[in-house]
């Protein structure tokens, strides 16, 4: 091979021209915003996500730049940022407010339109995030229309009843769940304090409890019952619907309740009849069936003479986290809010109808739809950088291997690939032997490397390490493989050229997202270079996951804001901001005792320093005093990767 020879180079992706042409427009259409993210979110002109508080209802001037928020939050307070660190959560409470009416508002067309008897008057699921803000502004927000709380535990009722303190009398708080007497006793002196506290049996046996504590607390209680629905659905929801669902009671244990509380003088008491036929409900000609199923049990309820004028539909709103709109699989829905409403209401009224009925209160358990879009985790992405090899190493490296060059020249694929392996092989080989070191080992690799992308046939897919634990803040992704819309949130004006997938932080394994929505198993990533920070946001996450995550791994919980529209020169305003937990807080967690350890720690540090001697007292007292402050600082500090890098928008 002669000395000079000629090193083609490694081919780039498109070329500027496709770049150029490029828009955030095109963005929007390959990450499917506009399908699963309108009208909350959109990709504005400059290339980062916008956020769209009031939905249809806002004006131009009410957007919200998600990058601008990020670079408040994260920016050091020395620069009048909150100085918080990646990732977090961003919760838009403008968003939440709208989801409420926005379901209120469909129920109450629907009433409308059918010239339906009654009212819509729903409950928020409280389980499906608890956080105090979230629970005190739906019951806030939905206090005009009676929107009320739903409880599946003691902890859970506690909280709902505190909260419909300052909410409207006449909202619901529907207790669910397993029950034993301090339960039923707590959900007895809910209706003792004014509040319209519903006990829904989930067993039969649970009757007996209520019957007892009410006389003995002197409480006439209002009483529903959760039937166990013979419709059920087909995916991955459906192992908790049909006749062996973990909850409710068969039509024989219905008809034995009704004649106890007949028994007991009590069956004015048995008002709301509530059932559920999983979550993400994939079609209306489903949820038509199970809900005029039900619709049938109440009307035999009424005739048999229960004073029945509730129906709780139970949960099962989904939402379209891919933007199809197909409802196939378990993360799409094939109808609106609308749609779902009409459905809801079409099939009570069809059936009451036929039996001469009075149609009930509507009543839905619907959290996953009200709270999942005003929720945004943001986090950071970084690529590890790859060896690029010099072309003197090149020149050198190929150097005996003209089979090699003389393909990579002909672009003779196969060839390549051929000698690549066999000079992987021969090289692995000699590293074993102790021929090759293990820099010209690393050298070889970087070659081969070269080599496949100069032919094109270097791994597409890249690795994107993310600053995030998988299992804490998405952990139904890692336990049941659901999946988010995962965004860029800033450079949608420029085409995405790589593929990647996306590895968090633990020392485990299985913390990555190999799958994405729309079936890939790779998303469209931007290059990073070296200067710059990449951010990315998982999408329609607001419920269930902060409530599912623990502290695998020792990650705890991250920092949550609270960002509202304002008619500031920036548009929002953050209304609270509580940073995420601390390495003390996630070991206290696990039973440790992080003042003793750090007492522990700084004890060893001055007698190790003290026994080493030789040195002057002042430098021992300073190396001490930095060995402290160290310590100090990583008790108190997030467990996340930190960055001392701004934002440059």
């Amino acid at each position: 091979m002669p000395a000079d020879v000629f090193i083609p180079a490694s081919p780039t992706s498109s070329s500027s021209d496709s770049s150029s042409r490029w828009n955030p427009s095109l963005s929007a259409s390959l990450y499917r915003i506009d399908g699963w993210g309108a009208p909350y979110f959109t990709a504005n002109s400059s290339g980062n996500i916008s956020v769209r508080p009031h939905g249809s209802d806002t004006l131009p001037h009410q957007d919200i730049d998600l990058l601008k928020v990020v670079k408040n939050l994260t920016d050091p307070k020395a620069s009048c940022g909150l100085g918080l660190q990646l990732p977090l959560i961003v919760r838009f409470p403008d968003v939440l407010k709208n989801r409420l009416e926005c379901l209120q508002s469909a129920f109450d067309s629907a009433v409308k339109s059918q010239g339906y008897g009654s009212h819509y008057q729903g409950v928020y699921p409280v389980k499906c995030n608890q956080d105090r803000f979230i629970v005190e502004d739906i019951v806030n927000f939905g206090s005009p229309f009676r929107f009320g709380l739903e409880a599946g535990c003691k902890p859970e009722v506690l909280l709902a009843m505190s909260c419909l303190c300052k909410g409207n009398p006449d909202a619901f708080l529907i207790c669910n769940g397993f029950k034993d007497s301090e339960y039923v006793s707590l959900a007895l002196l809910g209706r003792k304090l004014e509040l319209n506290t519903v006990i829904v049996l989930e067993q039969e046996h649970e009757l007996d409890l209520v019957i007892d504590l009410s006389k003995k607390m002197n409480v006439r209680p209002v009483i529903g019952l959760r039937a166990k629905l013979r419709t059920k659905q087909s995916n991955y929801y459906g192992s908790n619907s049909g006749e062996k669902g973990k909850f409710g009671l068969t039509s024989a244990q219905i008809v034995r309740v009704e004649a106890k509380l007949r028994e007991s003088g009590m069956l004015d008491c048995l008002q709301l009849l509530h059932f559920h036929i999983g979550s993400m409900i994939p079609t209306t000609s489903l949820l038509s069936d199970g809900v005029s199923e039900a619709a049938l049990i109440y009307c035999e309820l009424v005739r048999l003479g229960a004073h029945m004028r509730v129906i709780d539909v139970g949960g099962g709103l989904g939402i379209d986290y891919d933007g199809s709109k197909s409802g196939e699989g378990d993360i799409s829905v094939a109808y609106t809010l609308e749609e779902y409403a009409e459905a809801v209401v079409a099939s009570i009224r069809c059936v009451c109808d036929r039996r001469s009925v009075k149609h009930p209160v509507i009543c839905s358990e619907s959290g996953r739809a009200i709270v999942s879009h005003h929720s945004v985790l943001i986090f950071e992405a970084v690529k590890p950088m790859a060896h690029q090899p010099k072309p003197d190493d090149i020149q050198f490296l190929l150097e005996g291997e003209e089979d090699l060059y003389a393909a990579v020249m002909r672009g003779d694929q196969e060839r390549s690939l051929l000698y690549v392996e066999q000079l992987k092989q021969r090289c692995v080989e000699g590293f074993k032997d102790g021929v090759l070191s293990i820099e010209q080992l690393g050298s070889i690799d970087g070659l081969c490397e070269w080599v496949l992308k100069a032919i094109g046939r270097s791994d597409p897919v890249q690795t994107y390490n993310i600053n995030l634990s998988i299992f804490t803040s998405t952990s139904s992704h890692w336990g049941m493989g659901h999946l988010f819309p995962i965004v860029p949130i800033h450079k949608l004006d420029q085409k995405p050229k790589a593929c990647g997938i996306l590895s968090d932080i633990t020392c485990d394994s299985e913390g990555k997202i190999v799958k994405f929505i729309g079936g890939e198993s790779s998303l469209r990533l931007h290059e990073i270079d070296s200067s710059g920070r990449y951010f990315l946001g998982l999408f329609l996450g607001g419920a269930y996951e902060e409530s599912m995550g623990g502290v695998y791994n020792l990650f705890g919980g991250l920092s949550v804001v609270r960002v509202s529209q304002s008619d500031g020169p920036h548009s929002f305003v953050v209304t609270r901001a509580v940073p995420g937990q601390s390495s003390s807080d996630v070991l206290r967690a696990v039973q440790h005792e992080p003042e003793l350890m750090l007492q522990t720690l700084k004890h060893r540090a001055e007698e190790v320093m003290h026994t080493k001697g030789g040195g002057e007292e002042k430098e021992e007292d300073d190396e001490y005093k930095n060995v402290a402050a160290c310590l100090d600082r990583s008790f108190h500090n997030m467990p996340y990767l930190a960055t001392e890098e701004g934002i440059n928008e």
